[in-house]
């Protein structure tokens, strides 16, 4: 088992204390006007920004690292040499580890205007007024905003931005997205895995399958009132769901070990989602109703009577949106990161090397 970065030096702690010892006297030094306007911390892209990251994760873009935004007007007022004048001051290893560029910055420091920030993540540069904003952005991005720690914010502008978003959902936007995760994950899901698995269609049953897990744990998080993050580390953070994961838990489980027949995955994810239908009631999303028994043939679409229910009581111009479920932003800052680089930065990033090297 991989042991987690928690057990022995967690990132956003040892950025800390980075940024307290070494960045903070450095601006302080060169740069106070930075000091006093900008936002400091560690968050947005990694999964150290999460607190998940573990051994695996320091083959790239890991160690002492300080993310910096400022407003873009005054960003624009400082050329590249005020920044990397400051970075000389920092040493190439702190506390034994080394110190790195991380995506878009210098050694050990990522300066980036505001505006330029949220864009790549939420694609847009103020935080969302109307339900349409809401369902524009990715769930999976929102906790980019709002993860890791800030460790410095003297004008407060980052960190009024990161309450907005943690203060979660309206209500109706809530239920949009809850609407369209019950149909996903018994349409595109469960249903779809029991009909593959009839046709004896192994490969899209292994498919929807993934599909079945993936948007089975994101609706969890939904009625935890909890953002999930992209699904590299979604049932990580589903384990620690106080509503729902602790029961469904030892059932995906077992529907994932290799032995498991299918016949008894889709059994196991008709009673999930009992679970998920159960607290949908409790919570007063969706009514009381009779118990319905499987279709042979369609199975038991229970989360799509939730999302019938839901669609006919949701204001039309909610329906007429589809909520955003793709890092669309995130890929579009990322296209233009790699192509920047060289062939042989990339590869470094990429942990490739080559086979005839002596």
């Amino acid at each position: 088992m991989v042991k987690t970065v928690e057990q022995s030096v967690n990132a956003i702690a040892l950025s800390e204390a980075f940024f307290d010892e070494i960045v903070h006297p450095a601006f302080e030094a060169k740069s106070p006007e930075i000091l006093e306007q900008g936002a400091f911390g560690r968050f947005g892209y990694g999964s150290e920004c999460l607190g998940l990251d573990d051994d695996i994760s320091r083959d790239h873009h890991w160690g002492p690292q300080v993310d910096l935004l400022l407003p873009e007007a005054m960003l624009e007022k400082f050329e590249p040499k005020t920044f990397q004048n400051i970075v000389l001051d920092f040493p190439q290893e702190f506390r034994g580890y080394p110190v790195k560029a991380g995506q878009g910055g210098a050694v050990g420091l990522a300066p980036e205007s505001i505006e330029s920030f949220l864009i790549r993540t939420i694609g847009c540069t103020t935080p969302p007024a109307t339900s349409y904003d809401w369902l524009n952005i990715a769930e999976e991005d929102i906790i980019h905003i709002i993860n890791g720690k800030v460790f410095s914010d003297s004008r407060g502008e980052f960190s009024n931005i990161r309450a907005i978003f943690s203060n979660y959902y309206p209500d109706d936007v809530w239920k949009r997205r809850i609407a369209h995760w019950c149909r996903y994950a018994s349409g595109m899901g469960l249903y779809a895995m029991g009909r593959a698995f009839k046709r004896g269609n192994l490969p899209y049953a292994f498919t929807t399958f993934a599909r079945t897990i993936k948007f089975t744990l994101e609706l969890v998080h939904l009625l935890n009132r909890r953002y999930f993050t992209y699904d590299k580390w979604v049932y990580p953070l589903f384990c620690k769901l106080p509503k729902i994961a602790p029961e469904m838990r030892p059932l995906i489980e077992e529907a994932v070990e290799p032995a498991t027949t299918w016949p008894q995955r889709i059994a196991l994810f008709e009673k999930a989602h009992d679970l998920i239908d159960q607290n949908l009631v409790e919570q007063g999303i969706i009514k009381p109703h009779p118990d319905f028994s499987r279709s042979e043939t369609s199975g038991y679409r229970l989360l799509e009577y939730a999302y019938g229910e839901l669609c006919r009581e949701l204001p039309a111009d909610l329906l007429a949106q589809v909520p955003l479920c793709d890092q669309k932003y995130f890929e579009s800052f990322h296209v233009g990161f790699v192509a920047k680089l060289s062939a042989d930065d990339w590869n470094d990033c990429l942990n490739l090397s080559r086979s005839d090297a002596s």
